[in-house]
């Protein structure tokens, strides 16, 4: 092989390397959004039960914008949601 083809053989099997880095960790990434955001979604509902049957008027919608807070910040995404639903209470 040529000295100029031989570097560039090695510069792609590098780039390979790293493109494969990096869709692992961005799959990773959105498979950890997608279990958060699940489970975010099963907590506001098993919380809005909850409290429903104690007879606490607290209760945090199930939509795009609470299922994206639990997605990025997790658990405390869903208590950050009660408390803001919880503030008129206070």
């Amino acid at each position: 092989m040529e000295k100029g083809t031989g570097l560039l053989v090695i510069a792609g099997a590098c780039l390979l390397v790293l493109f494969m880095a990096a869709v692992k960790h961005k799959t990773e990434f959105f498979l950890d959004f997608c279990l958060r955001t699940v489970m975010g979604g099963i907590s506001i509902y098993g919380l809005n039960l909850l409290l429903e049957t104690w007879g606490i008027s607290c209760a945090v919608g199930i939509n795009l914008f609470s299922l994206l807070t639990s997605g990025i910040l997790g658990f405390s995404g869903v208590s950050l949601l009660y408390a803001v639903a919880a503030f008129p209470l206070l």
